[in-house]
């Protein structure tokens, strides 16, 4: 395995009466183990794509023209919303936390809200001449994509002209007649074809999320593969045999039956997990939160939010479940010297000690005192991250998603409540109310 599933702070006998009994959680794997085994039927029968996807070579090689192509440009903008940019962000971060794209990349910008002020600064900014547009809407009717891409043409038409707008163009969705192809056809652009059996915030390893981990020089292949590292024990797993994902799944359902757990906070210690984070808490929260069911998901970062969140999960409501992710960083970086500190003995426990060591004392301290103020909380321990761990951890979380669906007895792959935001959306644009 590419991480290490730590549970035992979870139960009662490790952190006192908000942990969850034995009972209650040899109950709910009872449940979830035949959940699991719908997870094998589904991948032998093809009904559910995306569990296909990590074994799959073909499309990336037929990505790779369109990679070099895009390649060429200084900026690539994907436009889209939700599931068509949190994947492509949390793989490109990889090689990019804020400081600029790997040597030979192209800057990447996810633009994936519709606010007139920063999109103005975007193209203001942006030397058009350089710069390819790639939107992504599985529907091909996602309004605030959409309505980007009509600002963007007009604004390539204006700097280079009609006849060198398909140039700067690619489009990625649904292979049915809908709005966004209709655009594509009629500028001349190249379309790509969104999986219909992929839904959005489970697209992270198709082309939605690996063209752009493509596009900042990342290995498409090993994404599959750590996903793989995942998906292949759970097919190959007895009846009685519960895979990691399948545990997580149960603890957090059963947690949340046994102990009102209704938050589920995902903290990682690594900067570049910041936007995998983000993408859990859309994968969770539009899969689970439904009929009165699921918990709420929040995305916390270590270090930083033990100087704003934490006070509130150590001494307010126990009602949560906690899951860092923590990296091995011990002895990496510079060490400070112990002349540096000029004698003073406050400090002395910096002495020799590099911001790895802090980093990973303080992950290690917060999950302990977590657990010691009876705080349910598990721990993913990886060594490095690099393309293979990502790919492990988003199938991880795309699994356990779908065997927690399973329990609440939800479907993981609809979101019926955002309808009518939409449709009153329509109705307030035409002036109606």
């Amino acid at each position: 395995m590419l991480y290490q599933h730590q549970i035992d702070d979870i139960f009662s006998e490790a952190i006192g009466g908000n942990g969850l009994s034995q009972r209650a959680f040899e109950r709910e794997l009872e449940q979830a183990l035949p959940a699991q085994a719908g997870i094998k039927s589904r991948h032998e029968d093809g009904s559910l794509p995306l569990l296909r996807l990590p074994a799959a070579r073909d499309d990336l090689a037929a990505l790779k023209p369109h990679v070099e192509r895009l390649r060429q440009f200084a900026h690539v903008v994907i436009l889209g919303t939700g599931g068509s940019s949190l994947g492509g962000q949390t793989l490109a971060a990889l090689n990019d936390i804020g400081f600029g794209p790997a040597q030979g990349a192209p800057k990447l910008w996810f633009m994936d809200n519709v606010d007139p002020a920063t999109f103005a600064e975007l193209l203001t900014r942006l030397d058009l001449a350089k710069t390819a547009f790639v939107p992504i809407s599985k529907s091909g009717g996602t309004a605030e994509t959409l309505t980007q891409l009509f600002v963007v043409l007009e604004a390539l038409e204006a700097k280079l002209g009609k006849g060198k707008v398909a140039d700067h163009l690619l489009t990625i969705t649904e292979p049915k007649d809908n709005a966004l192809r209709k655009i594509a056809q009629r500028v001349g652009g190249a379309i790509l074809d969104h999986d219909p059996g992929v839904g959005g915030r489970f697209s992270v390893l198709s082309l939605v999320g690996l063209l752009p981990a493509m596009i900042a020089g990342l290995d498409a292949a090993a994404i599959r593969e750590g996903a793989a590292s995942v998906l292949d024990p759970l097919l190959a797993a007895g009846e009685e045999t519960a895979t990691a994902p399948t545990t997580g799944a149960a603890l957090s359902v059963a947690l949340w039956r046994e102990r009102g757990a209704g938050t589920t906070v995902l903290m990682p210690y690594v900067d570049r997990l910041a936007y995998f984070g983000l993408w859990f808490r859309q994968l969770w929260a539009e899969s689970l939160g439904k009929n009165g069911y699921g918990t709420t998901p929040i995305r916390a970062m270590g270090t930083v939010d033990q100087h704003s969140q934490l006070q509130l999960y150590l001494d307010g409501p126990a009602d949560k479940l906690f899951t860092l992710v923590i990296r091995d960083t011990a002895g990496e970086g510079t060490k400070i010297r112990r002349a540096a500190l000029d004698g003073d003995d406050s400090l002395t426990y910096l002495a020799d000690r590099s911001l790895g060591d802090l980093l990973l004392a303080e992950a290690n301290a917060t999950a302990a005192t977590l657990a010691r103020n009876g705080r349910p909380t598990r721990t993913l321990r990886i060594e490095h991250l690099d393309e293979r761990v990502m790919g492990a951890l988003l199938m991880h979380f795309m699994l356990e998603t779908i065997i927690a669906a399973d329990l609440l007895r939800v479907d993981a792959f609809d979101q019926p409540a955002v309808e009518e935001g939409k449709v009153l959306t329509r109705k307030y644009l035409a002036g109606q109310k």
